[in-house]
């Protein structure tokens, strides 16, 4: 039987008591009906995940004695970064949680000229909280033990200079000459940029071509901002990553 996992924002270690947040705690108890002595899996973040057994049950938490620890094991070789145009509504959520469940080493959310969210401020770092939430989630049902990175949404200008130097950089272009790159990825890995629902404008093509960003084709067909990312990482971890 699959046992429960959950994140938790604490350090972890090997007989150690941990106290479980409200929300992992009425998770666990009221909606999977956990009881004292039930095993449980903790992880956070640190690529691990902590065996556990539920100790002592209060009105809004519970405590849970770590009992082993094991290293995940499970990312991949191929580190990808998803640079990702800001989409509407939920869209946004599906693009991150299927990104983290495929394997993205982090998610850049950028803002380009045809993007229809605009953020910033306050509104801005609220987002950003809620898509860590999510990649979160998606790693606790996926079994990731590493958390991808989500960074707050950011100009695409500004994104360009947060670029790890030496990482091949492809953008979705279903005109591009180029299809799924055949040479050995380099250790840095490779930044994926997909375009808004209106497609890159040609100011931000220009940008992001003079910052070292190639076409990248995926077959003949024009796919939706929340298509793209997710078909281009797969076929990325099925020709360089570990879907072999």
């Amino acid at each position: 039987m699959r046992l429960t996992r959950l994140h938790v924002e604490a350090p972890l270690a090997v007989g150690a008591r941990v106290t479980l947040p409200e929300a992992a705690a009425g998770h666990l108890l009221r909606v999977l009906r956990a009881q004292v002595g039930d095993g449980c899996v903790l992880f956070n973040g640190d690529g691990n995940d902590y065996d556990a057994r539920i100790a002592t049950v209060g009105k809004r938490d519970a405590g849970v004695d770590i009992l082993a620890a094991r290293a995940a094991g499970n990312e991949s070789p191929l580190r990808i970064i998803l640079l990702q145009a800001l989409a509407r509504g939920e869209k946004m959520d599906w693009i991150l949680q299927k990104a983290a469940e495929l394997g993205v080493a982090a998610i850049v959310p950028v803002a380009s000229e045809r993007s229809e969210v605009r953020l910033d401020g306050e509104r801005a770092e609220k987002r950003a909280a809620h898509w860590r939430n999510v990649v979160v989630s998606a790693c606790e049902q996926s079994g990731r033990a590493t958390i991808p990175g989500v960074a707050a949404p950011v100009l695409l200008a500004q994104a360009m200079a947060g670029l790890p130097a030496g990482a091949l950089r492809m953008l979705l272009d279903p005109q591009a000459p180029q299809g799924m790159p055949a040479q050995e990825m380099p250790a840095a890995g490779i930044v994926v940029a997909i375009g808004p629902e209106g497609g890159w404008s040609a100011r931000d093509l220009e940008n992001l071509r003079a910052n070292g960003f190639e076409g990248l084709r995926l077959g003949p067909r024009v796919l939706r901002t929340e298509t793209a990312g997710i078909a281009a990482i797969a076929a990325l971890q099925a020709r360089h990553g570990d879907f072999a």
